[in-house]
Formats: structure tokens, sequence, C-alpha cells
């Protein structure tokens, strides 16, 4: 076999570790360069390199049999839904067992990254270092460069984004407003009515409030088997939508405005505790803001809140620092894939977990890892451009119109779906391997170069 190309991997968090596992196993010379001092990205509470959002008492909202990596369990001492500490301690191990740590270069990121004529990478590292590379797999991570929202008004109290958030102690005997309706918000706004003097949720628009257990069991294992994937969504959604009015009722029962949008339909938001402490009247529902005043918020049915402090639930932008912006970038968080990791333009550049699934991102990117480095050992082939370019349409078109129109859908997959496909393709692309013959898609140029 000719030379195998060299990998750089950006990021050593959830995402990136399964892809330099992945590249590893292949036998693919790869360095990984990690910002941080560990691997686990965001699930590492207090991350050194400041990206991550976990807080003190986070909890997953996939269950741990859907979260782990296909060959390598959760201890089974672990809980259904286990703590951020359980997580960052599964991913150190699990470098350690398939052993290339010593590929994971830490306290070490990218500054630039460059595409030269030749098509190879040449990297600047924030040690002054530069670096060549054949190919080039990103895995920073999408929920680390917060999003803050634009109102009318101006506050006068404390303002914090999610991203920053660690844990309730700041709100006692506080009124605090939780604003979006999210996994962080609903977590955020029940630890803080525990200790608040008032607590307060607004939001644009309301969501299905979905909970952990159903019928005694993890809701995202329930009627999940081999047969999953093929089942089409809307079938599945008329499933989910009985046991959830049947186990959860409606929305409105909880004093949440009704979905504008079917189950399914937007990002699903987990909570075991929020319709609780509604229903209990220790959180308050209010619709969007209309404008800040000063020490208080007027709502958009004009009613009007004193408020001490608010805590934006307001999402983060899809951003990639070391690329100048003509080269590759997101507006809107928008980054247009073949499914969700193959650049239509640029052959040896791509991406592990950008994409934000109805279910856990960690068994995708092994996926994704796995077939990159079937792609770089010429295992599997890309369709033609023409044909790579229809798929990727007809993938949009699907998403936007399942989904409520927000800059939070512009990635989203359902977990099953995604990884039948992905299946069902690479298969596709052995075979096209085999009717057009062998080749390496990216050559080893870089080391030659570095050598010369």
């Amino acid at each position: 076999m000719p030379e195998l190309p060299s990998v750089c991997v950006i990021g050593a968090g959830s995402s990136g570790i399964a892809a330099a596992k992945a590249l590893h196993e292949r036998g693919i010379p790869f360095d990984c360069y990690e910002k941080s001092d560990r691997v686990g990205g965001n699930w590492v509470f207090g991350n050194k390199n400041g990206m991550s959002s976990a807080y003190r008492s986070l909890h997953i909202n996939t269950s741990r049999e859907r979260m782990e990596y296909s060959d390598f369990p959760m201890p089974a001492s672990y809980p259904d839904f286990p703590h951020h500490t359980h997580i960052a301690a599964y991913f150190d191990d699990y470098v350690d067992h398939f052993g290339f740590r010593d590929r994971i270069r830490f306290e070490t990121g990218v500054e630039h990254a460059a595409r030269e004529p030749d098509g190879t990478w040449a990297l600047r590292l924030d040690t002054g270092e530069t670096r060549r590379y054949d190919a080039l797999v990103v895995a920073n991570g999408h929920h680390w460069d917060p999003r803050w929202p634009d109102f009318p008004g101006s506050f006068d109290g404390a303002q914090l984004h999610a991203h920053h958030y660690v844990d309730n102690e700041p709100f006692k005997s506080r009124r605090v407003l939780v604003v979006g309706i999210g996994n962080s918000a609903m977590d955020i706004a029940v630890e803080a009515s525990f200790v608040a003097e008032r607590t307060i949720l607004s939001s644009r628009r309301g969501a299905h409030v979905i909970p952990k257990y159903l019928f005694g069991r993890p809701l995202d294992q329930i009627g999940v088997n081999r047969f999953t994937g093929v089942m089409p969504w809307g079938f599945r959604k008329r499933i989910f939508q009985a046991f959830l009015r049947a186990g959860v009722g409606r929305m409105e029962d909880y004093g949440l405005p009704k979905p504008d949008h079917d189950l399914g339909d937007a990002h699903p938001t987990i909570s075991a505790d929020f319709l609780n402490r509604l229903a209990h009247g220790e959180i308050a529902y209010k619709p969007n803001i209309a404008e800040l005043q000063g020490d208080r918020v007027r709502f958009e049915d004009g009613s009007v809140e004193p408020i001490d402090t608010i805590v934006w639930c307001t999402g983060y932008k899809v951003t990639f620092p070391f690329f100048d912006a003509d080269l590759i970038s997101a507006p809107d968080n928008d980054l247009p894939l073949f499914r969700r990791v193959f650049h239509p333009h640029i052959d040896n550049v791509f991406f592990v977990g950008l994409l934000q699934p109805l279910g856990a991102i960690m068994p995708l990117a092994e996926a994704q890892g796995q077939w990159i480095a079937a792609y770089l050992r010429g295992e599997y082939a890309l369709p033609d451009a023409d044909s790579l370019r229809a798929d990727m349409e007809r993938e949009r078109a699907k998403m936007f119109e399942r989904y409520v129109a927000s800059k939070r859908h512009t990635m989203q997959v359902d977990f099953d779906n995604y990884l039948y496909a992905l299946r069902r393709e690479r298969r596709a692309g052995a075979r096209r391997v085999r009717e057009h013959g062998f080749r390496l898609p990216v050559e080893a140029r870089a080391a030659a170069q570095v050598a010369a």
C-alpha cells in the first residue's frame, strides 16, 4: 500500500478522541492538539481551556447505554444518567484502553490552519511552531462560543450566559430570570428554584418537555431495536406522542404554551424535574421578553417583573477561530456538509461531532471517525460531485422541512436514522472502490516537504 497521509485532529473532546482512536486503529499517522491538560472537552467541569459548559451538578440527558462508544461500554456501576465526573473519567479510560494518549499533545492549540497551493495544511500552533499535514479533522466542538441575545432597553442587574453557570450559590434570595427553553434552561431554572426568592423561565415559544424516565425505563431506550434506524421518523413519532400523552400529558396542563410544532420537530428538551417544580409553583413561566427596564423586565404579555439576575440560555455560535472566514465558516451556524462530515469543495478536511442529534453525539462521532479512516485508507470512495451535491440538497431540504426554523436547527440528525444511513453509504462507497479501482484520495505529501 502507498504511504498513508498524515492527519491533524483539532480537539480531544468526546468527538476528537473517537476520531483519533479510529485513525490509531487503522495505522494512519496523526497528531491531536488539545488546548486543555486532559481529554473530555465539554464534559470536564472547570476545564483549563475555558471552553467547557459543564456545571457542578450536570448529569447526561441521554442514557448511559445510548451514549457509550460501541466497543467500550461504560461501567455497569454507573447510574443510568451519569454525572459529569463519571463521563470525564470514562473518556480518560477510553484513551488509555486503546493506547493513543501519546499522540495527543496537551496544552497546545491550533491558532491558524491554512490550505497550501498543493493541498496540504500548514498549521500554526500557539507554541509558535508550524506543522504540515495532509489532512485535517476538525473536532473543536460547538458548545463553547456563547450566543448573546439583543433585546430593547438595558438591564442593571447581574447577567451571565449558561456557558458560565457553575452552581446556584449566587442565586440565593435573588429574583432570577432564566431565558430559553432548552436543556440548560430547564436545569438552571430547577436549580435556581431551590434557593432563589423567585424563579421565572421565559421563552419565545413552547416546547415538548420530555422526562428521562417513562414507565420505569430510560425514555431513549423504549422501542429501540436493530430495526429502529430503518423505521421512518413519522412512524416512531406517533408512537412517542402516544406514550408522552399518556405518561406526561399536555404542556398546557402545566401552564406552558402549546408548542407550535410536533414532537421531534425541534431539538428535544429533557428534564426530570422541571414540570414538577412548575406545577408546585416554584417556577413561573413568562412569554418572550419585550423590554429590559433597568431592574425590571417587561414581557410580551404586558406583565412586568423585578429581576436581580438574568441567565441567558440562548445557545452557541458555530465558529472555527483557526480558519480564515473566506475558507471555512458557518454563518448563522450553517455549514453544509456531506452527511455532516465531508466538505463539498475541500477533499482533505473532515468534521466530527458537528451535528445536533436527537440522542447522544458520541456513537455518531465514533462512526464518523471510522468513516474518515476508511476514506483515507482508500477503502471508501465518495459519490461523484453531482451526486454528492444532490444528496446534500435532499438532506438539507428534509431537515429544514421537518425542524422549526432556528439557528439551533441547522445540523439536526436523528440518531438511529443517521447511523443506519451512514452504514449504507459506507457500503455504497466500498462498491465504488471495487468498480473504479483502488487509490488513496489524499496523497502523503506533507512529511516529504517538511523533510526537504
